[in-house]
């Protein structure tokens, strides 16, 4: 039996209409079975069976406060965790989730293609690319910049795209150890298009491979 992917894509707030392409790459990687829901009693019950519970631009608040403690105590105790997209704007009312993921969605320009930089190639997620990645996404503002506290796989060259907002420092994919887990989060996969790409497709099993600890070839 392969190992088993928990693919949650609950919104509270906008959502996206990539989200059924999303499952389906996901499912089509091969590497993982994938169970996806969109109910919160889900993430309440025990998650040890998943070699990582991945959280599929989901928006708003979407959690139960069983479902965070469970959430938690999974990451800590050494599940992995996977944030894609819109996960970054996801359980604004939860410190803990901020810290988990790395950074908060501040806001987005235009969808518009743009250049992605490869900053880490040593690393499942990034080794098959280039050092430049050309592609096309709402290019994620956040908050404030994770660096420091997370270890930047990629960055956005805000001078290929009109409206980015945070400089030379622009993460848009990283990850970073937590407690007795693995947590990889990228801000890419807006449209559906993204997850017909044979690159981003790649970076998604490299990223979720890590995260769950599982060879990613």
């Amino acid at each position: 039996m392969p190992p088993r992917l928990l693919v949650f894509t609950r919104t509270t707030d906008y959502r996206h209409d990539s989200i059924p392409a999303a499952v389906d790459a996901l499912r089509g990687l091969g590497a993982f079975g994938v169970d996806h829901t969109e109910d919160p009693e889900r993430l309440a019950a025990p998650l040890d069976g998943y070699a990582a519970v991945v959280f599929l631009s989901t928006s708003g608040e979407v959690l139960t406060e069983a479902g965070r403690a469970r959430l938690a105590g999974y990451v800590e105790s050494g599940g992995g965790f996977v944030g894609v997209h819109a996960a970054a704007c996801t359980e604004y009312e939860w410190p803990y989730y901020g810290d988990l993921l790395g950074a908060r969605f501040e806001r987005h320009p235009a969808l518009q293609p743009g250049r992605v930089l490869v900053e880490d190639g040593d690393h499942p997620a990034t080794r098959h690319l280039s050092a430049v990645w050309e592609f096309t996404d709402e290019w994620y503002d956040f908050r404030e910049s994770p660096r420091g506290r997370v270890r930047v796989l990629l960055r956005a060259d805000e001078s290929s795209y009109e409206g980015g907002g945070m400089g030379d420092d622009h993460p848009l994919a990283w990850c970073h150890e937590r407690g007795g887990g693995r947590v990889f989060y990228t801000a890419l996969g807006h449209a559906s298009e993204a997850y017909a790409d044979p690159g981003f497709r790649a970076h998604l099993r490299g990223g979720i491979a890590w995260a769950a600890r599982l060879p990613s070839g």
